[in-house]
């Protein structure tokens, strides 16, 4: 029987919203698959102002609204508007290549406080192939200035595969060149049409010399910019494990939730994910419905899904998952592990730690 510390306690902090599947850019890693053509049975604006409405009733999260690309959603404004007069803090992640000086205006007047745009690569032709779209990188270069000059702060997110790993010094340097406050490195986890880069995944040795790489910059870096590795959870036993024993919470003092970081897989624990059609997830990398905003309040789906219950007990992870003494802080990537075998509560294959658990076994 589960004892009360395996249990964690859900708090709504963050909630991802593809508010349209639509998308201008034809991405190599996209987890939606995201085409430039309507998709039909998107939640209409009055089904959008409701859900608004009943995710104020669980708490005030930070919303992001992201896609496909939502700036091609008609009334992006108008649902961003409604939200921030009632009390949401709202964030637009985005590919930053439809930002003119009109919709960085209508963006701010809306309430938006940052955007998230996504580049995987420092170089013109690199993120042009990667993004599916000849001049993608110079439009977002652009939109990021746009968003700079009328006051958004911008966070850029990248991918992180063989690709561009040899880049990243590079591509944090450009964040750094076009005024970002925030660099978002998401470890891939292949969904979508992410599955055709498989072979372009990190090994689990990659991916702790990266996740070592941004502690020590963001340690030479300080305020200059915040890190927040994604799909990435094994980064808080790193932390831990460099701060000798210190507390989970390895964010820069005073820095606001935006920029905070509480425990690695927050799926149905602190975070969630609602498609275009309604459907809640732990994620939007974990496709595994918790249920439909059409069907049961977005707060009923948040309490009671079978899916959030299981991702917030811990005795019910399995493998070296299951026993290791970082599991409270990490947890593993629920959606990596669900790729990889089918079962979301199974081991993520993207970590080299041996628990000592496991190790003190395999001496006997």
């Amino acid at each position: 029987m589960a004892q009360a510390e395996d249990y964690l306690n859900p708090r709504l902090e963050l909630l991802a919203w593809e508010i349209t599947r639509r998308c201008n850019l034809f991405c190599a890693h996209c987890r939606a698959g995201a085409e430039s053509k309507v998709y039909t049975d998107e939640l209409s604006t009055r089904e959008c102002l409701h859900l608004v409405d009943d995710i104020l009733e669980v708490g005030k999260s930070i919303l992001i609204l992201t896609g496909g690309e939502p700036l091609l959603r008609h009334d992006i404004f108008e649902v961003a508007r409604y939200a921030t007069e009632k009390g949401l803090r709202v964030v637009l992640g985005t590919n930053g290549t439809l930002i003119t000086q009109d919709v960085a205006f209508s963006l701010k007047r809306a309430g938006i406080s940052r955007v998230g745009v996504s580049l995987d690569f420092p170089f013109p032709d690199l993120q042009d192939d990667f993004r599916g779209k000849a001049g993608a990188f110079e439009a977002a270069l652009a939109g990021i200035k746009e968003a700079r000059e009328i006051g958004i702060q911008v966070q850029i997110n990248a991918t992180i595969t063989k690709l561009n790993a040899p880049y990243l010094k590079e591509l944090l340097n450009l964040a750094l060149k076009v005024g970002a406050v925030a660099f978002h490195p998401f470890l891939l986890v292949p969904t979508g049409r992410g599955k055709d880069l498989a072979s372009s995944q990190l090994t689990p040795e990659e991916c702790e010399g990266i996740l070592n790489w941004i502690y020590d910059e963001q340690a030479e870096l300080g305020d200059k910019i915040f890190f927040k590795p994604t799909d990435a959870p094994h980064y808080f036993r790193i932390a831990q494990q460099r701060n000798k024993g210190t507390t989970s919470e390895v964010s820069p003092a005073g820095k606001p939730r935006m920029d905070s970081l509480t425990r690695g897989c927050l799926a149905g624990v602190g975070f969630c994910f609602i498609s275009h059609r309604g459907k809640v997830q732990g994620c939007g990398y974990l496709n595994v419905e918790a249920g439909n905003v059409r069907e049961k309040s977005f707060g009923q789906i948040w309490t009671d899904s079978p899916l959030f219950r299981d991702l917030r007990n811990l005795s019910r992870i399995k493998g070296k998952c299951g026993v290791c003494e970082y599991k409270r802080i990490c947890g593993g990537c629920r959606a990596r592990a669900y790729e990889a075998s089918g079962d979301y509560l199974a081991s993520d294959p993207c970590c080299v730690y041996e628990p000592i658990a496991q190790h003190q076994t395999s001496k006997l």
